[in-house]
């Protein structure tokens, strides 16, 4: 069987497999992206206010986020109050970071930084 050429561009390579479906709803992304930059954590309110979303919303996308265990969830009471804590997951970090290795990728390619490397434009011919 023949190994594949190092060199040589994959076959699909506009697929960016790499964008989790989890991680690339807007919201989702947004969430994630706020915890990451806050690695200690955000508590729920900040989180909303940050993302711009709704209880219900935010209540929704952060099951979403936990149960891919991409998020830990925490519940605590300060001054009598019950308050939730979202903290980004060290398996959280690692896909977003990958994420985010895929969207540099986009962005180059976009950028038509290697077109000559695409292939054929519409009109047949390669880019030049």
């Amino acid at each position: 069987m023949r190994k594949p050429d190092r060199g040589k561009r994959p076959q699909h390579r506009f697929a960016y497999r790499g964008l989790d479906r989890v991680i690339h709803e807007r919201a989702r992304l947004g969430v994630l992206t706020s915890l990451v930059a806050h690695p200690k954590g955000l508590v729920f309110a900040s989180l909303k206010q940050l993302c711009g979303l709704t209880d219900g919303n935010l209540s929704r996308h952060l099951l979403v986020l936990e149960q891919a265990k991409l998020i830990d969830i925490s519940k605590r009471t300060l001054l009598g109050r019950s308050q939730t804590v979202c903290r980004i997951t060290g398996e959280g970090r690692r896909r977003f970071l990958a994420y985010l290795g895929v969207l540099e990728q986009v962005l180059h390619d976009a950028s038509g930084r290697g077109a000559a490397e695409a292939g054929p434009t519409v009109a047949g011919s390669r880019a030049r």
